[in-house]
């Protein structure tokens, strides 16, 4: 007797379910990096003739949405997602210039969704594990 489990067929269930259930926790997890990044950006905002500069250290207030409506969260394989910012200036926002401090928002942004990623994608491998062992 004792138990038979077809090692061929058994990982290709779980790469399929692992792509069916961590993928898109991935991205859901992506989604809560930028959602958090947007919402720093705007915490501060005042548009307009109004606009003051966030502080050094601080994320960059909004002024014309421009930053904000640029982060996005691109799914480039199953398992794989890039959060990221198509303005041209993020860069130098996120890290500084020789004539300007930084203003994070990426970092601050992942740091404070750390545990909550961390549990999302726990969800999805948990969910594939239980889907690929039936």
């Amino acid at each position: 007797m004792g138990i038979h489990w077809n090692h061929r067929g058994g990982l290709k269930r779980f790469i399929a379910a692992v792509e069916k259930h961590v993928g898109p926790a991935t991205f859901a997890a992506g989604d809560l990096v930028a959602d958090h990044a947007k919402g720093l950006i705007m915490a501060g905002s005042v548009s307009g003739k109004h606009h003051v500069a966030s502080l050094p250290g601080q994320p960059p207030n909004n002024d014309t949405q421009h930053l904000h409506d640029n982060i996005e969260v691109v799914q480039e394989n199953p398992l794989k997602v890039l959060v990221a910012s198509n303005a041209k200036y993020s860069t130098a926002l996120e890290y500084g210039t020789s004539k300007m401090a930084p203003r994070p928002f990426f970092h601050p942004a992942v740091a404070a969704t750390k545990k909550e990623v961390a549990a999302t994608i726990r969800r999805g491998v948990k969910r594939a594990i239980k889907e690929a062992g039936k």
